[in-house]
């Protein structure tokens, strides 16, 4: 087996990106396919998300930052998570000094690439999560991976940068990572009371067609609180909107991806 390794990227900020991860993984865990989630993002959100206290170095051991330096393999920075079939490889702050770090060494770009390599016949899934930022981190990850997974918010200037980080991915495509395509695009924080919401949402199906995913993720309080409980909304609250949500969308991932 070598797994199907997808990132989940967007350059805006605030979009669902990590929580879209988090959750995405979880539920391919509970279909029982191994899975990793990477959390390549500097500020460690999907790492705090499923509980990882990131200022406790001594228990944290290492992470991606040693990884993308060479100083450490990928199995070493790997630890389960409370899940069944759901392993982390957590980043922290010091990811952004790591990135700065290797500008100028060589095999820059495929650094994660070849680190993923070493555990692919490990797993099923492993899920990539992205910096908001088109960064050295973030070609790397599109580089490693199979699929470009893209959330956009159902809001105001939802599309703005969507085309810039499309035109990276052609160029990545070009030059270093000629199987890698766009899985599709998923609509978050939607809130079907609003009229935006409905027309962001049809720009997006007008834009994208055929690889907008049927499944809209909703704007729901569980959501947004899972986090700060370390737990992904399905563990949180099971029968919430949001958790059926992203139960609904892994299912789609899971046929895109056959």
């Amino acid at each position: 087996m070598s797994a199907k390794v997808i990132c989940v990227t967007n350059q805006k900020g605030g979009v669902g990106k990590t929580t879209t991860a988090v959750n995405l993984s979880y539920y391919l865990a509970k279909d029982k396919h191994k899975t990793l989630l990477v959390d390549f993002d500097p500020q460690g959100n999907a790492s705090s998300g499923l509980g990882l206290d990131k200022t406790d170095k001594k228990k944290l051991g290492p992470t991606m930052t040693e990884v993308l330096l060479g100083q450490t393999s990928m199995q070493d920075a790997i630890r389960p998570t409370k899940y069944k079939s759901f392993d982390l490889a957590p980043a922290t702050p010091e990811l952004a000094n790591a990135e700065v770090e290797i500008t100028s060494q060589p095999r820059k770009f495929i650094r994660l690439r070849d680190a993923i390599r070493q555990i692919a016949g490990n797993y099923d899934y492993v899920i990539i999560d992205l910096p908001p930022s088109l960064s050295l981190l973030t070609v790397n990850g599109m580089i490693a991976s199979n699929y470009l997974l893209l959330p956009v918010q159902t809001e105001f200037y939802a599309l703005e940068g969507v085309a810039q980080l499309l035109e990276s991915m052609k160029l990545v495509m070009k030059q270093a990572n000629p199987n890698l395509r766009l899985l599709g695009v998923v609509a978050t924080m939607y809130d079907k009371r609003t009229s935006l919401s409905s027309q962001v949402l049809q720009e997006i199906k007008k834009y994208f067609k055929d690889l907008t995913f049927k499944t809209t993720i909703p704007r729901n309080v569980r959501v947004a609180e899972a986090p700060s409980h370390g737990v992904p909304v399905g563990a949180y609250d099971k029968f919430s909107k949001g958790a059926k949500a992203y139960r609904d969308f892994t299912k789609e991932v899971e046929e895109r991806t056959k």
